[in-house]
């Protein structure tokens, strides 16, 4: 546990605390509330006394029935006799529960750098070695990297897209190509989609369970904490081979027993939310996207945006002499506004700053980033 990196939130967090009035770029939540469907489900919850009892292990038989629907409207993912649904307490705990599944301790599991720091921390804490491979210049897979970095040991490569941090979306031909190669060589293809509704200018988000032939190799996670607000509620739910679901059932069984009902239940009432819900706040989110691309075109020309068409993230590359951590803990001193550092999704080579603002208002937005663009401005001349 010594080697594993100290999470960055909680420490940003801290930062924050001890500069009131800083605005935060930092965490990936969203500012709206889960929809009335899900405050309703709650109290049909508290009206059958029996579901305060432990329940399934892989979830509810109705919130499994839902997520079936979801599936093959929302993604073309078909559950059949070859796979199956497996509600976990976020899409966190269904990472863990894939790689403790698959994997001897010492076994490889690769990921695209800039990779998310709580997959790359879940893999060292069960004895087994991330494997980050870089992507191009606009954070895209490289496929021949890809290949290259395949060795014996290796049990699953890693695919977030939405992305987080860099908000890129891969486009489907390359994520079917990595699905293939991952069918070919007998190792798994592990989709993180945590932010599949979330992508603009008619950007379309495509799930690798979807492809023919896809089911024995892939594993899909989803997560319920962006989408309807639930973060703290803990709810999001996996795709997995059937085959699976033996050591997964052990896994699960012995370090959650069942995912919380209450949030099984309010879960089932997200999803039958009126489209408009996501749809208004998706748009609004939107706006906040497009006004921020705006301002950080005055940033200075040696920092480079690669402009997100998903999530709710963007990566800054900067050129400082500072290491971005010291950058980041100047811009909270300084100019009262918090991102988090760049070091801790794996890019060491370099300054590197993501921004969130999924929870902002485009009047705090327009305000942070204005501190931030100042802030690199006067600290990196």
């Amino acid at each position: 546990m010594q080697s594993i990196q100290t999470p960055i939130i909680p420490l940003i967090k801290e930062l924050i605390k001890n500069n009131p009035g800083t605005i935060p770029l930092d965490q990936g939540v969203v500012s709206y509330s889960p929809p009335n469907t899900a405050i309703a489900a709650i109290q049909d919850f508290l009206a059958h006394p029996q579901e305060h009892k432990y329940q399934a292990t892989i979830g509810i038989p109705k919130l499994l029935s839902g997520i079936q629907k979801k599936l093959r409207q929302d993604n073309q993912i078909n559950i059949g006799d070859d796979n199956c649904i497996v509600v976990a307490a976020g899409s966190n705990m269904g990472f863990l529960n894939a790689i403790l599944a698959i994997t001897h301790a010492g076994d490889e599991i690769i990921l695209n750098t800039p990779y998310y720091f709580n997959h790359e921390m879940a893999i060292g804490m069960i004895n087994c070695h991330p494997v980050p491979v870089q992507t191009d210049d606009n954070y895209h897979p490289q496929i021949d990297e890809l290949r290259k970095a395949i060795t014996p040991k290796t049990k699953a490569i890693v695919t977030i897209s939405p992305n987080n941090p860099t908000g890129v979306v891969y486009d489907a031909s390359t994520l079917r190509e990595i699905n293939k190669i991952c069918q070919e060589t007998g190792i798994y293809h592990i989709s993180d989609e945590a932010y599949e509704y979330f992508t603009y200018n008619q950007v379309k988000h495509t799930s690798p369970a979807s492809f023919p032939h896809s089911t024995p190799h892939t594993i899909s996670l989803f997560s319920l904490s962006k989408t309807y607000g639930f973060a703290s509620w803990r709810i999001g739910y996996m795709v997995i081979p059937k085959k699976l679901l033996p050591p997964i059932l052990k896994i699960q069984d012995t370090n959650l027993i069942c995912p919380p009902v209450i949030s099984q239940y309010a879960a089932l009432g997200a999803l039958s939310a009126d489209d408009n819900y996501l749809s208004e706040h998706v748009s609004a989110i939107a706006k906040v996207r497009e006004s921020i691309l705006q301002k950080l075109q005055d940033l200075p020309a040696t920092c480079t945006v690669v402009v997100p068409d998903g999530a709710f993230y963007c990566f800054l590359k900067v050129t400082s002499d500072l290491s971005d951590l010291d950058l980041v803990k100047r811009l909270i001193d300084t100019y009262k506004v918090a991102v988090i550092p760049g070091q801790a999704f794996g890019m060491n080579d370099g300054c590197y700053l993501r921004i969130s603002y999924g929870s902002l208002t485009l009047e705090n937005a327009s305000l942070g980033i204005d501190r931030l663009v100042q802030g690199i401005k006067e600290l990196t001349v």
